[in-house]
């Protein structure tokens, strides 16, 4: 490589180093900012999880309207049934109420973990639970349903026993999934995330409806006139356990907070909570308005939307450049030449041995699974309260990494041996070489892949909602659980992935021609045709 495309490759390496140093520290700032407010009041702080994406129970609005409380870690705000109660508990500990918000899947282990102090989230005490954590008296009685299109065939059903050949469905980890068995002859779909995919599923015919509690056909009935609430409740409906259709508060096993929230809990009259819910399934948000989707979309969301998208470019960004440090570290260890003692050669094989072990670990299992075991893992294990923002930055830089790795190996490995051998004549050793001949090339040829693991990563952030990190993904989830315009809600935050997509490639395209040089690197061959006289010039 020439010295000029030598310090070109620094020069974009130390812009970029900057740009990405830039934004670690206003991340890291902001998100500072966030925890030393949370920190210096712990105490006096109720932190409380929920998806907040499940009106009338709870939900995500971007303003206090309502008696809405904050949602942690970002300018968003929850509300709903569970909210308001939660309300009262905290007014009767003397406690501020924070809301946490994650995935219904990490309610559990953000519990038990001691990332929250409750869970408030419309969950039943079933006694699989129970065996995990510890629950309150019921706060609410439910009663449970099919929820089936208006216009639908199985519209005229009453009892299990009309649904045969339905396909039906129910959230994902909770006992609805197991009562579809009672309904005769249905055909089981997979479980759902939650009920944004379940109303999308029905609106798109997949499905034929799904089991839920009351709350959610008096919330979905509210918005969309097109379906049909069968009660399965009573005779000729669902055989339940009577502690299944509770709901309850989550706490830590051995918390002597249980008994304080069950004094609360006990206090409060079943007609507070009939009128609790009445106003919650009022308050709950409006369908988005009609006119032009997009426009109404930005209009209603465009806050909520950047900064999912500026937490996804953030995450993304920072973690490929370690992911590359990591790798480019690793890649040089793995091609360090055998050495000639005993003592050498026996420390590098271990090193090799480590370093592969850690690629395969992290190359062989989910990200999602990862980012849950780190997260909750080191908390449970080591007492570690980690902050959301920084564990997603770890995580994903040790996934790139070992990606990276061997990529950058493959491209060590791919010079011509000539020159490793010349390097050598020369006296250089083993860093010298990489430093100043070998590195450039393998960079430069290694661009393209580096440049897709970017790509990969903007994409795979979306995982990390399984940690309570807000971005685009899980913020177009909750938008889409407000305004119930799925499609639309998914189209738009498609689009904002491929516009960062194409404008990253193309950036990194710029950046590999500018490395490129010239296309004749035979300059003497050039001179030599231009000076030397032929026969028609003598």
């Amino acid at each position: 490589m020439e010295e000029k495309q030598m310090r070109q490759l620094i020069t974009y390496s130390r812009r970029i180093a900057l740009f990405a140093l830039i934004l670690l520290t206003l991340g890291v700032f902001a998100r500072n900012t966030e925890t030393v407010h949370a920190a210096s009041s712990s105490k006096d702080v109720l932190r409380v999880g929920m998806e907040a994406n499940y009106p009338p129970y709870n939900w995500t609005q971007q303003n206090d309207a309502n008696g809405a409380v904050p949602i942690d870690g970002s300018d968003e705000f929850a509300n709903g049934y569970d909210v308001q109660t939660a309300k009262i508990i905290g007014k009767k500990l003397g406690r501020k109420v924070v809301v946490v918000k994650t995935v219904w899947d990490g309610l559990l282990p953000s519990l038990t973990s001691g990332k929250i102090d409750l869970i408030i989230a419309g969950m039943s005490p079933t006694p699989e639970r129970r065996k995990s954590i510890d629950f309150s008296l019921p706060y609410r009685r439910t009663k449970m349903i099919a929820v089936v299109n208006k216009d639908g065939k199985f519209a005229d059903a009453t009892s299990v026993n009309d649904f045969k050949n339905a396909k039906f469905t129910a959230q994902l980890a909770t006992f609805h999934y197991d009562l579809i068995n009672q309904l005769k002859g249905t055909i089981k779909e997979p479980a759902m995330k939650d009920f944004s995919a379940m109303r999308v599923a029905l609106q798109a015919g997949t499905i034929d409806g799904y089991v839920a509690e009351d709350a959610e056909g008096i919330s979905i009935t509210k918005v969309n006139p097109n379906v049909k609430i069968v009660d399965l409740s009573g005779k000729g409906g669902f055989k339940v356990d009577p502690s299944e259709v509770q709901t309850a508060i989550g706490v830590k096993k051995g918390n002597p907070l249980l008994q304080k929230v069950n004094q609360i809990v006990a206090d409060i009259s079943p007609a507070q909570q009939e009128k609790m819910i009445t106003k919650a399934v009022l308050d709950q948000p409006e369908s988005a308005a009609k006119g032009n989707w997009f426009l109404n979309i930005w209009k209603q969301y465009g806050g909520m939307l950047l900064r999912g998208t500026g937490m996804t470019l953030f995450i993304s960004l920072i973690a490929t450049i370690i992911g590359f440090v990591i790798g480019l570290l690793i890649g040089i260890a793995r091609t360090i030449p055998r050495p000639t003692t005993r003592g050498k050669r026996w420390a590098l094989n271990v090193l090799n041995w480590v370093l592969s072990v850690y690629i395969e670990i992290f190359r062989g299992t989910p990200m999602m699974v990862q980012a849950a075991v780190f997260y909750y893992g080191i908390a449970q294990i080591f007492g570690l309260n980690l902050e959301r923002t920084f564990a997603a930055i770890v995580i994903v830089s040790i996934n790139t990494g070992a990606y990276l790795a061997e990529v950058v190996r493959g491209g060590i490995i791919s010079t011509p041996t000539g020159q490793f051998e010349a390097a050598s004549a020369l006296g250089m050793t083993h860093f010298q070489r990489m430093r100043k001949i070998i590195l450039p090339q393998a960079i430069r040829n290694s661009l393209p892949s580096i440049t897709n693991e970017f790509i990969v990563n903007i994409k795979d952030t979306s995982v990390l909602s399984i940690i309570s990190v807000s971005e685009l993904f899980f913020t177009g989830s909750t938008i889409a659980g407000q305004n119930f315009q799925f499609f639309q809600t998914y189209l738009t935050i498609s689009l904002i992935y491929l516009v960062l997509t194409f404008t990253i490639t193309r950036i990194f395209r710029v950046i590999e021609k500018r490395l490129e040089g010239p296309t004749n690197y035979n300059l003497m061959a050039n001179q030599l045709q231009v000076t030397t006289p032929t026969l028609e010039d003598n």
